[in-house]
């Protein structure tokens, strides 16, 4: 497949706070992912498409060290991920897909307090950032809560703040709301739009992304498309109808 550019919106200069990828190779399980993935990623707000398997959490997980290139050089906030690994958590907070997958602790305070505790601020300090998010994100009083009496969408909004607490530059999502009706999904995406950082999100719900700057189409490991969300999230939805047309049932 030939990859398509379409024009993005101009941005500006974020290349110390954005992420770059030269000459990626990436193999997981005995399979090539990515090879020779070249990115620079400055925008604001990038979203990700493409069907399962075609890269997207992987590429999120290069991104804040969770996974290191087999070869080529990965770079978030100016600093190459081989030789800063342990600096990235506090640059490059992460939200899973599965809320079970991060969330480890029994009240939502001590959640949202883990990431400074491990930045070495003290406890003090940890559990009034934790407050203080809370309060901005109208949680006010949520600290002691029980993080098992929650709803699905209040435990995703409390991943989303244990993620910010480190004060990361970039906030990187993986499916983040693949388990939540649209309500919730709507309110949880109004959230992520007023941060004042970067947003690399993952998602299958295009509408997510039409007020982004960036949409990048991965096809098995390649870049189908890249650019504006109006053109690539089209491009992306005629593929996706003609190869569910091709299919003729579920595979």
């Amino acid at each position: 497949m030939i990859a398509m550019t379409f024009p993005v919106a101009s941005a500006p200069d974020m290349s110390a706070a954005g992420a770059r990828l030269d000459g990626v190779r990436l193999s997981r399980a005995g399979r090539v992912v990515f090879e020779g993935l070249d990115l620079v990623l400055p925008e604001r707000r990038i979203g990700l498409v493409g069907d399962n398997g075609s890269g997207k959490s992987t590429l999120l997980r290069l991104l804040n060290g969770l996974l290191l290139p087999d070869a080529g050089t990965v770079e978030v906030c100016g600093l190459e991920t081989r030789a800063h690994r342990r600096a990235l958590p506090g640059l490059a907070g992460f939200v899973f897909q599965n809320v079970d997958h991060q969330i480890i602790f029994p009240t939502v305070g001590e959640e949202i307090a883990f990431g400074p505790l491990e930045q070495g601020m003290g406890k003090a300090g940890a559990h009034a950032r934790a407050n203080h998010l809370l309060a901005a994100h109208g949680c006010a009083g949520w600290e002691g809560r029980a993080v098992e009496e929650l709803s699905e969408g209040q435990k995703q909004l409390v991943c989303i703040l244990a993620a910010l607490a480190g004060g990361p530059r970039l906030l990187l999502l993986d499916e983040p709301f693949a388990s939540l009706d649209l309500p919730t999904r709507l309110f949880l995406s109004e959230r992520l739009a007023g941060l004042d950082l970067q947003v690399v999100m993952a998602t299958h719900d295009l509408h997510l992304l039409e007020g982004f700057d960036r949409v990048i189409w991965l096809d098995r490991g390649r870049i189908a498309a890249d650019g504006a969300p109006g053109a690539v999230l089209a491009a992306y939805a005629d593929h996706a109808r003609a190869k569910a047309a091709a299919q003729g049932s579920l595979p």
